[in-house]
């Protein structure tokens, strides 16, 4: 298991090793619960995790149930510290069968030392 050391020291890195979008689709009818779950996941990841270096959730206008989730990890073992974590378990046990889609895409950013403001 990393260490919260770990991802401190290795989160120093100017570009993120790991780039992904989250593509999900949420019950409809839970929408307003699984809102709730992830808003208090996100936030705690950001204040707490180094290595996580950009979560941002954006719901489609068209099908607001859909969306899709930037995220950034400095390294691997920030990442697997992520996953392990009491605010990511919670999250993700408490909204499975909210969860209607999930799609976890891979990426390679076109500047991957692009800061965002």
């Amino acid at each position: 298991m990393a260490t919260f050391a770990n991802c401190t020291q290795q989160s120093t890195s100017k570009k993120p090793e790991i780039v992904r979008l989250s593509r999900i689709v949420v019950d409809p009818a839970r929408l307003e619960e699984y809102k709730v779950f992830l808003k208090e996941e996100i936030e705690a990841s950001m204040e707490k995790e180094p290595g996580v270096l950009t979560l941002y959730a954006a719901f489609e206008k068209e099908k607001p149930n859909h969306l899709t989730i930037l995220e950034m990890y400095a390294d691997t073992a920030a990442y697997q510290f992520h996953i392990q974590t009491p605010h990511f378990l919670k999250y993700k046990n408490g909204t499975l069968d909210m969860v209607m889609e999930l799609e976890l895409i891979d990426t390679d950013p076109l500047i991957p030392e692009l800061k965002i403001k």
